[in-house]
């Protein structure tokens, strides 16, 4: 319970919520040990899961006709102020559905997602049990819209070099306004109308109209020439590379989806949602073990996954035996530990004995230690004195 909830809020939450629910008192720090414990013992059975599809290359479940695969990057700041990028990808099935005009629009389904802090090759291997899982080997076709970064395309490519790869509508019209704006100014309103009829020419049109526009653009009446013929030439080089991934009228004919919205959405769900909150800097090995948690929770296998996570948690230390717990009743030796040793019996010193202010023993000090020797010697004082009073 205090390993799940510490995968969906902060560790001092968890402990709150759990002592809420349970009625037992936890720490914070409990909270984070418990959390971290079950992620590495869930990162540890992933990549053992890794080695095994790596050395028996079973068959791939059959996968869906249309699926969707795509991969984007997000920040997570660590300990000592740096900040590094957690890898995500998204995997689901894509449905062709009608909007409210009638027109085919394209939705992805049961979305599940694999998020490292890695670099690319150790990525990509830790993807493979879920694209495995979910059939991308088999799958029909498979759409891969994302931005124009080279590692989430270098990914694609290695698991699905059939796959259709699809620049982002939205990271395309991006480009565009870049040349738009420092040609025709900034905020200007020629800019602004000239890109408008750009991106609706991109998207329902044709992509070399665009192309032909963009190089038609007057950079030499610009405040800085020099600087928008750079930026026209950027643009162009970047979409003419791409062409064949905007041509975005025929892809929604298809019902292909041309956002890259599922990952990205990944990236807030999986990572930001918890690895970045306010404050938040984590220690490099923390980051996976947590992820792999996240994973499992929001790709619904939780129940799946958590018996072998408690297995392995309560598997014995390697090389220290079991801690056992003596039955009530039985002595450490007997329940099968080495009796303690003995201390050795400290010398006592007596205190000295408490006296009155006629110089006669006073009796027996709460403070001492009970003895009963001395005890009734101070009673056998005590009545000889009262003796001698009585006859004085």
């Amino acid at each position: 319970m205090l390993a799940r909830l510490g995968t969906w809020v902060p560790f001092g939450r968890a402990a709150r919520e759990f002592a809420w629910f349970t009625g037992v008192a936890v720490s914070e720090p409990t909270a984070r040990r418990r959390t971290e414990a079950a992620g590495a013992a869930a990162l540890a059975l992933h990549e053992a899961e890794v080695a095994r599809l790596e050395a028996e290359a079973p068959p791939a479940p059959a996968g869906p006709r249309l699926q969707l695969l795509s991969a984007d990057g997000a920040m997570v700041g660590l300990v000592g102020g740096v900040w590094a990028e957690v890898k995500t990808a998204a995997v689901g099935v894509v449905e062709a559905v009608r909007g409210a005009d009638g027109a085919p629009v394209a939705r992805a389904t049961a979305l599940s997602y694999v998020s490292r802090l890695a670099d690319l090759e150790t990525f990509t291997r830790a993807a493979l049990p879920e694209l495995h899982r979910r059939g991308t080997e088999t799958a029909g076709t498979v759409l891969a819209p994302q931005d124009g970064g080279a590692w989430p395309r270098s990914f694609v490519a290695h698991h699905r070099p059939d796959a259709v790869r699809i620049l982002d509508f939205a990271h395309a019209v991006e480009h565009l306004n870049s040349a738009v704006q420092a040609a025709l100014g900034v905020g200007t309103a020629a800019a602004t109308a000239r890109l408008g009829a750009q991106a609706h020419e991109l998207r329902h049109g044709d992509p070399e109209a665009v192309l032909a526009d963009l190089r038609a653009l007057p950079v030499h009446d610009a405040a800085d020439p020099a600087a928008a013929a750079a930026a026209r030439d950027a643009t162009l080089g970047y979409l003419e590379a791409r062409r064949d991934e905007i041509a975005y009228a025929r892809f929604a004919a298809l019902g292909f989806p041309i956002g890259s919205g599922a990952v990205e959405s990944a990236n807030k769900l999986v990572v930001e949602a918890r690895l970045k909150g306010a404050g938040m800097r984590w220690a490099p090995a923390h980051v996976d073990p947590l992820l792999a948690l996240r994973n499992l929770a929001c790709n619904d296998r939780w129940d799946a996954a958590w018996p072998d996570i408690a297995r392995l948690l309560r598997a014995p230390t390697r090389g220290r035996p079991a801690r056992r717990c003596a039955p009530r009743g039985l002595s450490a030796h007997q329940a099968g530990r080495p009796a303690p040793r003995p201390r050795p019996p400290r010398p006592h010193r007596a205190a000295p004995m408490p006296r009155r202010p006629d110089g006669q023993p006073s009796g027996r000090s709460w403070r001492l230690p009970f003895q009963p020797a001395r005890r009734a010697a101070d009673r056998a004082a005590s009545r000889a004195v009262h003796a001698t009073s009585a006859k004085s």
